[in-house]
């Protein structure tokens, strides 16, 4: 039976994890395979509006079923040894923040593996699900593939593909990918189990490379195609969402999409209908769907403009959006 040790600090994880434990209630793998025998996560960090302290939704999970749980704040030689003396057949990694030292990444007896949430070598990096979700992308998907120095290059096992909708937010789509998890590992565990998993190298000319996501990308340029405005808002919800300047005051956009009949100069309102805010973009009409003014929720477009009337001809001013996509890594930031 494999000895597996899991890092992550995501709840994107938690149906993989649920899959691994549904058979016995402990910490043994659904197929009889395997035992989760500890989890690695972050330290507790304050979050909400009161920004209490509190453990992640990965913690809280192990904890309920008696796993035991290591939160470093940093993964040095101290964890090394820790899981050396675990003495794992196999680490498997998934949205865990940490880089791992190539001595831990060597200790188990199988590797270790990472579930990533692209196509790769699409989407390198920090926001996978944001960046193909904002990037207009009708199909990304969860790889399973082993962890090695370099960014995202390790050599792939295996990817499950999940088809985004046109009216998908990132929330959506990571729930479609933590669901995709699963048979990802129902098809791959038992071969890795036995040796006979076959690991592909990635094409590295043709990675790209995505980034941590900050306020500052939540801005729209109404000269860009109305898709492709539509495509970032969603993308970018629900973080860091994007805002737009209206009647003096800032406006979050939640949901949005893209008609193709054109009229009016870039980002100036043309007019409403049963769905939404109409905004004249470079290329075709962009509809805002949902909308939310500060200290207010988030609302459908026709309940937003029975509230606050939004007249046809006003202008919403554009800035210049931050590429989201390199054919390089990004320059790491602190923070």
């Amino acid at each position: 039976m494999l000895k597996i040790v899991f890092m992550g600090s995501d709840a994107i994880a938690l149906p993989a994890l649920d899959w691994l434990t549904r058979s016995t209630g402990s910490g043994q793998v659904g197929s009889g395979l395997g035992e989760v025998v500890a989890v690695f996560t972050q330290p507790d960090r304050a979050a909400g509006r009161g920004q209490q302290v509190q453990a992640n939704a990965i913690k809280v999970w192990a904890q309920a079923r008696g796993i035991p749980v290591h939160q470093p704040a940093k993964v040095g030689p101290e964890e090394q040894a820790q899981v050396a003396a675990i003495a794992p057949d196999l680490i498997l990694i998934m949205a865990y923040g940490h880089i791992l030292r190539q001595e831990l990444i060597d200790t188990p007896r199988l590797g270790t593996l990472n579930l990533h949430t692209s196509i790769l070598p699409r989407y390198r990096g920090a926001s996978p699900i944001q960046t193909a979700t904002a990037c207009g992308d009708r199909v990304t998907g969860v790889t399973l593939m082993k962890i090695v120095r370099q960014l995202d290059a390790g050599p792939v096992a295996d990817v499950e593909r999940v088809a985004i909708a046109p009216l998908d937010t990132a929330a959506e789509v990571e729930a479609k990918l933590a669901q995709a998890c699963v048979p990802l590992l129902a098809r791959g565990l038992p071969a890795i189990a036995t040796g006979s998993q076959t690991f592909i190298a990635q094409d590295p000319t043709a990675a790209t490379f995505c980034r941590r996501l900050e306020k500052a990308d939540g801005v729209l340029d109404f000269s860009a195609p109305a898709g492709v405005l539509a495509a970032r808002i969603n993308g970018l919800n629900p973080w860091p969402g994007c805002t737009v300047m209206i009647n003096g005051q800032a406006v979050k956009l939640g949901l949005a999409d893209a008609l193709e009949q054109s009229g009016g100069a870039p980002g100036t309102v043309v007019g409403a209908d049963a769905e939404g805010l109409l905004v004249a973009a470079g290329q075709g009409t962009l509809r805002l769907r949902k909308l939310q003014r500060p200290g207010g929720k988030l609302l459908p477009a026709p309940e937003f403009l029975r509230g606050w009337p939004v007249a046809a001809g006003t202008l919403l001013p554009s800035q210049p959006m931050p590429p989201l996509v390199a054919a390089q890594a990004f320059p790491y930031r602190k923070g």
